[in-house]
């Protein structure tokens, strides 16, 4: 049975499709309509009782259900790939990064770009909410562009962490929320990664290359 990745494309499942890719591995792509509520079905439920995405059911039939866990197991089942640095504080210095930009500027930035709603119930409030977020996603970036200063990847070289710092690059990106330049540079560089220009593709994102 191929592993099957349950994805909704551009959002932040987009990083763990990068690093499917990047390992060369074959799976069964499910989309998940977000707006559609597919996410609150009983058949994904049973899957990922979260509802959330990504989610990826190897072929053993265990389903993981977060962004971090998906990309250390598939770092470290696929040691080839070289998506995590050699040594152990390489490897805790690339959760640190990936868990800031997932945990942060997407769960404490973005989500109240995108869904501000859900931090207050009055209309009038959302866009307190929208610049608190745009405040978050800035001094997170800011973060990331001095780990970038001196070097081409967040670690030197890819990994895992590079994988969900680019798709908040591609949000901000997406809304025209400026990057600082060492984080540009490295969405641009992403952008010209062979995994990732097939990804982007496959989710429908060919204008990036025109």
């Amino acid at each position: 049975m191929n592993m099957r990745f349950y994805m909704t494309p551009g959002s932040c499942s987009t990083g763990i499709h990068i690093l499917l890719e990047e390992c060369g591995l074959v799976f069964e792509a499910h989309l998940v309509d977000l707006l559609k509520g597919d996410q609150d079905s009983p058949a994904y439920r049973a899957l990922n009782p979260k509802g959330t995405i990504p989610t990826l059911v190897r072929d053993d039939g265990l389903a993981l259900t977060d962004f971090q866990s998906i990309a250390w197991w598939l770092a470290r089942a696929h040691p080839r790939r070289k998506l995590l640095p050699n040594d152990l504080d390489g490897q805790l210095r690339a959760l640190e990064l990936m868990s800031h930009a997932v945990n942060g500027i997407h769960g404490q930035g973005f989500t109240r770009l995108f869904t501000s709603e859900r931090y207050t119930p009055a209309p009038a409030d959302q866009e307190r909410v929208k610049r608190q977020g745009r405040e978050i996603v800035a001094e997170g970036v800011a973060i990331m562009h001095n780990q970038l200063a001196d070097r081409d990847y967040l670690l030197g070289d890819f990994s895992i962490a590079d994988a969900a710092l680019f798709y908040c690059e591609f949000w901000a990106d997406r809304i025209q929320l400026p990057l600082p330049r060492h984080c540009a540079d490295h969405y641009r560089r992403m952008l010209q990664r062979p995994a990732v220009r097939q990804v982007m593709m496959e989710e429908g994102y060919a204008s990036l290359y025109r």
